[in-house]
């Protein structure tokens, strides 16, 4: 049976004084089935960290629509968005008095296939029918000790330095870049890009539940409306953006005998 995609993208400012956060969602210009999921989690102080997100968006979205995506060179085009970006954010430091940074996850979504890279703390969930497939590991001191066994994934969340980035874009080394992907997509694929002032306040296993149960935009307003209870008046921005793939019914054939019927009806202007 065919498949279709459901998107969604959300934000909300939280208990900030300014939304430093940036998510998009694209279809590509000339080829039918193909989209761009991205989203940038801007620092820099008063309008640095915007600066920074929106140049994620705006190299990716470049990057994207000139060279239209194909399993080979998928991963050169989330390199290129990436780098691009960084680029961008470290030219913008030089002609302003702020210090940009960003965060970025961004996929792509072809037939048959999804790819997506990042860089920073913002994640990439992949759930299928509510079973959590796989989860970007973030960038940040906690988690590399978490990656040599140091402490349990539940220590780092309670850990004084949590917030701590080894990689971001604009920052003097060149970014870390992970990769992921999955092929062939099937029916109940769910793709979903979020910042830390979200996905903070969520187990993975609540979240898979949620994708599964509910309709994209419902799903996205649960999981805003729930950060911002639980953040308790200390809320960051909070962005997501959803990608669900979704099997559905080819529509039925009419018989050969019924449309021959209706075409002598309507020749002869018969009801």
């Amino acid at each position: 049976m065919p498949l279709t995609i459901e998107t969604c993208a959300a934000q909300h400012i939280g208990d900030r004084g300014e939304q430093q956060d940036r998510v998009a969602i694209l279809a590509h210009p000339t080829q039918k089935g193909t989209l761009l999921a991205v989203l940038a989690d801007g620092m820099g102080g008063h309008t640095g960290g915007a600066l920074a997100a929106e140049q994620v968006i705006f190299k990716a979205r470049h990057a994207f629509e000139n060279a239209p995506p194909n399993a080979e060179n998928v991963r050169e085009t989330l390199t290129t968005a990436i780098n691009d970006a960084h680029d961008g954010i470290k030219l913008a430091a030089l002609s302003s008095e702020q210090d940009p940074h960003s965060t970025a996850c961004v996929l792509v979504l072809q037939r048959g296939r999804a790819d997506w890279a990042y860089c920073g703390d913002s994640r990439i969930y992949h759930y299928r029918k509510g079973e959590k497939i796989s989860r970007t590991f973030d960038h940040s001191y906690v988690m590399d000790l978490v990656r040599q066994g140091l402490i349990s994934e539940e220590d780092a969340e309670k850990h004084p330095n949590k917030n701590v980035l080894l990689s971001c874009l604009g920052d003097e080394p060149a970014p870390r870049i992970d990769y992921g992907g999955t092929a062939p997509l099937q029916d109940g694929d769910c793709f979903l890009l979020c910042s830390d002032g979200l996905w903070a306040y969520f187990a993975d296993e609540v979240i898979g539940k949620v994708l599964n149960e509910f309709p994209v935009r419902q799903a996205a307003e649960i999981f805003i409306n729930t950060a911002r209870d639980r953040a308790k008046g200390r809320g960051d921005n909070c962005s997501l953006a959803i990608v669900r793939i979704t099997e559905v019914e080819a529509p039925k054939e009419e018989p050969l005998w019924k449309k021959g019927l209706a075409q002598k009806k309507a020749a002869a202007g018969g009801g």
